[in-house]
């Protein structure tokens, strides 16, 4: 069949799809939706998708060149102030070629209630922007008239895109309700597509034949009611990673007559198209830009490990990122050195490279950041990141020379993301585990004494490793120290910092240790005869961090941390213990996290020792209430007083 013939078929019944159930119309507005004050459902909610539909379609041209068109319609109801950045919608697409696409706004209109009658008033040429993003991609956008406190807007958008590869992506869930949405898909019998629907929220689908003439289409239909808002909870790395969302990748081709096109890709699909891209495999391959430079820098170097260390701070030390992510290189690697800095790929790239030529065996490591989320099948933009992996004995050590602070296989936080994938320079590659890292410790020590006013005096001792270390110097290594203290001072109400000492700061080889003196009113309560003392003092958490009675997402922890306490406190003179609380000991099951806790009284010292090991990036969601009751336990006993009363 000629695909000019199909394409004059599709013209002539382009519009075969159905029509939506008049409930769900765009212009039928009644008072009592005006009237409405807060959602049935959510009464927090500032704002609610009344509903939204959405219908996507192949067109084929008379050239030959099929299109696919989404066409999406939104009803809108504002119900506070806060809910006013929902009148503001924005669409962005590529306009950086031959093959662009295209965005409109349509039949939008705001919806307000004045003196018992609906006044309708319609989207003018001063509501609608296009935004340049870069040379590639702009955003078409649109802010909705004379929105107040009760009103209901309504939109329609229609994206046009020549690119058959990828369906945009098709959302179910956003962060305020929405009370229905329905999504319709018609793909023509030529294309099969991979599809995956993420979240947590049951979306019914079904699927039929749809003939057009002489060809068939399958329409796919895809419905769900009273979908809750998708908030962001503590711990969690990348919320869209557990949102309600379609997501198409073009697998097949199959015209009549004509042998089968497979585009269903896998990973070693993706990672040759990477290497072979000439701003990834050839920049490899360069290294003239830099051999003299190496040369003079290698001087006398004897071990791996020495050639590694000088290499990677050289280029962490020479290079700046310009925070700008790909696997692609985006200046190359020459013109990047000469310019002393580049992208993620730029940097990295050229770091392997070196390695290379120091003959150690290093090869680029592909994976996708948190905010990028979870590549869940091969695909052709799962990947967003390249950091420089050396593989030894039955380990890969990892490097990324971005992050002034990263240390050897101590990359940053960003790119800490489940599994990358490993490039070697025969071709082959492996999967490759980015979540095994060291437990980050945290140790205090503190002696301290309770004064006669009840302010607890003392000198505090504190080493941060690992993750910790890098965090805090990411935060504070530059920071101007009083305006470090007076935000300690901040985190710890009631506390007064004086001798303040940070050792290792820039030595990234060691730990980051802060010693200080330290005054504190909030630790001791004195009634009557008796002292009431916070066993931790200022570190003790008195809140839960989990408040949730159930969580549909399972828990992200940014990284496996060890946190231990050892307290000192010397009894005041004329005091004697009456009350300690009791040790424990628990553990959760699949050894998810610790607890140790143990007070003691030794020479007219109180002894505490506390330590909590989580020891796992994440406890699923099934496992959340055995986790909100492990911290419970935990805030109970942080929060029990030691009792002191006077002797008599």
């Amino acid at each position: 069949m000629n695909l000019k013939k199909i394409s004059r078929i599709v013209l002539t019944v382009f519009c075969v799809c159905g029509v939506y159930a008049q409930k769900y119309q765009l212009g039928k507005v009644t008072i009592e939706e005006l009237k409405e004050t807060k959602h049935p459902i959510d009464s927090s909610a500032s704002a609610a998708v009344i509903f939204k539909t959405g219908e996507t379609d192949f067109n084929l041209s008379n050239d030959g060149e099929w299109k696919i068109i989404t066409e999406v319609n939104y009803k809108i109801k504002i119900y506070k102030k806060e809910g006013f950045e929902y009148a503001t919608h924005s669409i962005p697409y590529f306009s950086g070629g031959s093959r662009n696409e295209i965005v409109n706004f349509k039949n939008a209109y705001t919806y307000n209630l004045v003196d018992g009658k609906i006044e309708k008033t319609k989207l003018k040429s001063d509501g609608e922007f296009k935004e340049e993003i870069n040379e590639n991609f702009k955003v078409r956008k649109i802010t909705m008239p004379q929105v107040r406190e009760g009103s209901i807007i309504e939109f329609t958008y229609t994206f046009t895109s020549p690119n058959i590869t990828t369906i945009d992506d098709f959302y179910f869930q956003g962060d305020i309700p929405m009370n229905h949405v329905e999504y319709r898909v018609f793909i023509p019998e030529f294309f099969q597509y991979r599809t995956v629907l993420t979240g947590y929220e049951h979306v019914v689908s079904a699927n039929e034949r749809v003939s057009v003439s002489e060809f068939v289409k399958q329409k796919y239909n895809y419905t769900i009611d009273n979908v809750p808002s998708i908030k962001e909870e503590n711990y969690i790395n990348n919320i869209y990673n557990y949102t309600s969302i379609l997501k198409h990748e073009l697998a097949s081709i199959n015209y009549p007559n004509q042998p089968i096109k497979n585009l269903a890709i896998t990973w070693d699909d993706v990672v040759k198209s990477i290497y072979d891209h000439e701003g990834f495999g050839n920049e490899l391959e360069s290294k003239s830009y830099f051999e003299d430079d190496l040369k003079s820098l290698l001087e006398g170097l004897t071990t791996d490990e020495q050639k590694i260390v000088t290499i990677f701070n050289f280029v962490k030390n020479r290079m700046t990122w310009n925070e700008s992510n790909g696997v692609i290189t985006d200046k190359g690697v020459r013109r990047a050195y000469k310019e002393k800095t580049g992208n993620v790929a730029d940097i990295n790239l050229m770091l392997t490279a070196m390695l290379r030529y120091a003959n150690i065996q290093a090869n680029p490591i592909l994976l996708s950041t948190r905010r990028n989320g979870i590549a869940l099948f091969p695909n052709r933009t799962a990947y967003n990141y390249v950091i420089a992996g050396i593989e030894i004995k039955n380990d890969v050590l990892l490097l990324d020379a971005t992050n002034k602070n990263a240390t050897v296989d101590l990359i940053p936080l960003r790119a800490v993301n489940w599994s990358g994938r490993i490039i070697r320079q025969r071709g082959s590659s492996n999967e490759i585990n980015l979540l095994n890292v060291p437990p980050s410790k945290d140790n205090v020590t503190i002696l301290a004494e309770i004064k006669e006013d009840g302010k607890v005096e003392g000198k505090l001792r504190r080493i941060l490793t690992d993750y910790n270390s890098f965090i805090h110097r990411e935060n504070y290594a530059n920071a101007n120290e009083d305006s470090y203290l007076e935000k300690l001072e901040n985190r710890y109400k009631g506390i007064s910092i004086e001798e303040y000492k940070a050792d290792n700061l820039k030595d990234l080889s060691k730990p980051v240790v802060e010693q200080y003196a330290f005054l504190h009113e909030n630790d001791v309560e004195i009634i009557g005869n008796k002292i009431y003392i916070k066993p931790l003092l200022f570190f003790t958490m008195d809140e839960n961090p989990f408040k949730l009675d159930q969580r549909k997402y399972p828990v992200d922890f940014p990284f496996p941390f060890k946190d231990a306490y050892n307290i000192s406190i010397k009894i005041p003179e004329g005091y004697e213990v009456e009350y300690l609380p009791e040790g424990t000991s628990v553990a959760m099951e699949n050894n998810y996290a610790t607890f140790k806790y143990l007070v003691s009284v030794t020479n007219n010292n109180i002894q505490l020792v506390a330590n909590l090991d989580v020891n796992t990036f994440f406890v699923p969601a099934d496992d959340y209430a055995l986790l909100k009751d492990f911290f419970r336990l935990i805030i109970e006993k942080e929060t029990d007083r030691i009792i002191l009363k006077k002797k008599i």
